[in-house]
């Protein structure tokens, strides 16, 4: 009974987060839409079918929905609609249209970023320009010389200012007595030790782990760190392909998971996150929060793709209108998305069997 409910509670935790995502999303919609003067219809919390009206404020019907998974925007005419109806999404100029599809995929950007931001602060920014060691294997060349902590600056007096950078000066010197110039409580100490030509199996030349130290930042040093994280991870969304067909990573860590999926791993750093507030109870939820940001730059990226039915497959029939003044017909653009929007659809459910049979497991 008790893995009953934990996994039901769990359940429960999953879908509220994740539509809050999707809730979002929506919002970014809706914010747009209105800034930009297209009417929306309908702003519902859930999806239907519709339980009651909570309101109605500026022309919408704000409404509570049966499905307790994110929202959704009713924009007046829709998406392909009477390009002459005044007010509706089909009759407002381009740029309006670009800037109210936008709105989805920005606002779980912005959101992804700003909470990873709140996550540098809470567990610090790493310091890319220095070198920390933070273990060192027993009877290994560092063993006798090296502690943990030390941050090591220079290596023959070349300048250690990353760890690819001392990887780069090791290299050549296996076998060779080295000097390491090191801070330890930041005193500046020289060490003498000579990295080995053969290392056991899971060691290094040197026998130490090494990182970057980290930095207790504040929320506005955070920002540039998260933009460049948020960035940083669209830049791998759009290199998967390439490194799939290269073979730099195996088609397992490539596969393409359904909300099915998503649960599978969501459950799992849930159990992560325990773990670690065990051993250290300021870190509860970080884990999990880190995970939910991801996931919502990835809903950002992902509805930007050129793929109809998405956001980014509308932007897609909106260039010809931006560059040549010359727009698709509405109707041959509304059959191309509910093409697109039934492939989708039987993709997902392809995924959500594979899902099945085949779970997701955390390495």
């Amino acid at each position: 009974m008790t893995t009953i409910w934990s996994t039901a509670l769990s359940l429960l935790e999953f879908i509220l987060a994740f539509g809050a995502l999707v809730f979002v999303h929506e919002l970014g919609h809706f914010i747009a839409a209105r800034s930009n003067k297209i009417e929306v219809e309908e702003f519902g919390f859930g999806y239907p079918p519709k339980i009651f009206k909570l309101f109605r404020a500026g022309g919408t019907d704000f409404t509570i929905n049966w499905i307790p998974f994110g929202g959704f925007c009713r924009m007046k005419g829709g998406e392909t609609g009477d390009i002459t109806e005044v007010g509706s999404f089909a009759a407002a100029n381009p740029w309006r249209r670009l800037a109210t599809l936008l709105g989805g995929p920005i606002t779980n950007l912005v959101l992804g970023m700003l909470l990873i931001a709140f996550l540098f602060t809470r567990v610090g920014a790493p310091d890319l320009t220095k070198v920390t060691i933070t273990n060192i294997a027993p009877n290994s060349p560092a063993a006798e010389e090296l502690m943990v902590g030390d941050i090591i600056s220079q290596l023959n007096g070349q300048p250690v200012d990353s760890i690819d950078r001392l990887t780069q000066l090791v290299k050549p010197n296996l076998g060779s007595e080295i000097t390491l110039s090191i801070l330890r409580d930041e005193k500046p100490i020289d060490i003498k030790i000579t990295p080995r030509q053969k290392s056991p199996e899971g060691e290094g030349a040197m026998g130490v782990a090494i990182s970057n130290p980290v930095n207790k930042i504040t929320y506005l040093q955070a920002i540039p760190m998260a933009f460049v994280s948020t960035m940083d991870q669209g830049y791998q969304l759009l290199m998967l392909p390439v490194r799939l067909i290269s073979g730099q990573i195996a088609a397992s860590d490539a596969r393409m998971v359904s909300v099915k999926g998503i649960y599978d791993i969501f459950s799992q750093v849930q159990t992560i996150d325990e773990q670690a507030t065990a051993v250290d109870p300021s870190v509860k939820g970080l884990t999990i929060l880190n995970f939910l940001a991801m996931i919502s730059i990835a809903l950002g990226f992902t509805n930007l793709l050129p793929i109809p039915a998405l956001d980014g497959g509308h932007i897609l029939f909106l260039i010809p209108e931006i560059l040549f003044k010359k727009r698709v017909k509405p109707e041959l653009e509304g059959r191309v998305h509910f093409i697109g929007y039934v492939i989708l659809m039987g993709l997902m459910v392809v995924m959500v069997i594979n899902d099945i049979i085949n779970p997701i497991i955390l390495k």
